[in-house]
């Protein structure tokens, strides 16, 4: 339950910062797209950073409280909670403490609540949607921080990248990150080019050869 994990260099989050999900999904050969009921509470909402895991029971929100407090400025927590999402494990309180820390979003395969007002709040949340059914907190109960996580079918690790937007919440392996910001610029680029001949009366048809 410590921060002493491997971190990508500052520049290189910065880099990613900005880049859509759906085009780093694809730029990075269909990689880490989180299952799709994944959503942000807000819709314009987005967020760049890294990850801070959190393994917590299921109904239980008493490994959030503890990751909160084992973040560093600017990373987002990703929170497996073995798929239960009857609960609202995050909600105003949770969102207060964050920002004091300097958390720069949550991502959690479960639900949260008081939704209007983490809108006001304004720090990104994604969630599997609101839930009004509050949690418990078993000192007891088996959980960890800054451990491999599972959501759906990927594999989250410590000081990977997490990227969310309206579209959805993408995970980049710290390994990746330089090459795939790269794919991605490149990707952007080139889409920007097909814009330019669409509006100048070209047709998808005849451009991709259908």
């Amino acid at each position: 339950m410590s921060d002493s994990i491997t971190r990508p260099d500052q520049s290189l989050v910065d880099g990613m910062n900005g880049i859509g999900t759906a085009t780093i999904h694809e730029a990075g050969g269909q990689i880490g797209a989180l299952p799709s009921y994944i959503k942000p509470v807000s819709d314009n909402w987005y967020v760049c950073g890294v990850a801070t895991t959190i393994l917590s029971p299921p109904k239980d929100n008493l490994w959030l409280h503890r990751g909160i407090y084992q973040t560093q400025p600017g990373d987002v927590m990703i929170v497996d909670t073995g798929g239960f999402h009857e609960a609202g494990y995050w909600g105003e309180i949770m969102t207060h403490a964050a920002q004091q820390v300097g958390v720069a979003g949550l991502v959690i395969d479960g639900c949260v609540r008081d939704g209007a007002i983490l809108e006001e709040l304004g720090m990104p949340v994604f969630s599997a949607g609101l839930c009004i059914r509050g949690t418990t907190k078993n000192k007891d109960a088996y959980g960890g921080i800054n451990v491999p996580i599972r959501i759906g079918e990927i594999w989250v690790f410590p000081g990977d990248l997490v990227v969310g937007d309206r579209d959805g919440v993408v995970v980049v392996p710290q390994s990746r990150i330089a090459e795939i910001t790269e794919k991605s610029k490149a990707r952007e680029d080139k889409e920007s080019v097909t814009i330019s001949k669409l509006k100048a009366g070209e047709r998808t048809i005849d451009m991709y050869g259908f």
